[in-house]
């Protein structure tokens, strides 16, 4: 692909990823976005459900397309596509279950740290660090065209 069509593409998949974001308030049930926003100084409790979980995990999985769709705009390798499926498969596997578990366990007033774990699940945070890792790791491999393809 060419540079400048490439740039294109990327930049509509950040919009994608920014729409997701935008519309989070619309189309996920997550409490913890009004709790945080109104209700935590004041000392109440989160009530999560099962769609909770459920829409955080759908949040998770379109960010994660979204960002396998850039990297692959980017650098059209397999290698790393599958590569970062790895990460991001690993990171749900160990995150998720670290939420729900905070979430059961936590005390009133103590949701910080469930917080940050929701936050890492909920945002498109690993593309921030993938996408510059993969670039150098590009640039200082001297890797061509062809090679990146297959």
């Amino acid at each position: 692909m060419k540079g400048v069509f490439k740039i294109v593409i990327i930049l509509g998949l950040v919009g994608v990823l920014a729409m997701i974001r935008i519309y989070e308030y619309r189309f996920f049930y997550d409490p913890f976005m009004y709790f945080f926003e109104r209700a935590y100084q004041s000392g109440e409790t989160v009530n999560y459900t099962f769609e909770m979980f459920s829409n955080l995990f759908l949040r998770f999985v379109l960010n994660t397309l979204v960002s396998l769709l850039i990297l692959w705009v980017a650098f059209r390798s397999w290698g790393i596509i599958k590569f970062s499926a790895l990460i991001y498969a690993a990171f749900l596997t160990v995150l998720f279950p670290v939420f729900m578990y905070l979430m059961e366990n936590v005390e009133p007033g103590q949701y910080l740290a469930a917080f940050y774990v929701r936050r890492f699940l909920a945002h498109p945070l690993l593309i921030l660090i993938l996408l510059p890792a993969f670039y150098y790791y590009r640039l200082s491999r001297n890797i061509t065209d062809e090679e990146r393809i297959s």
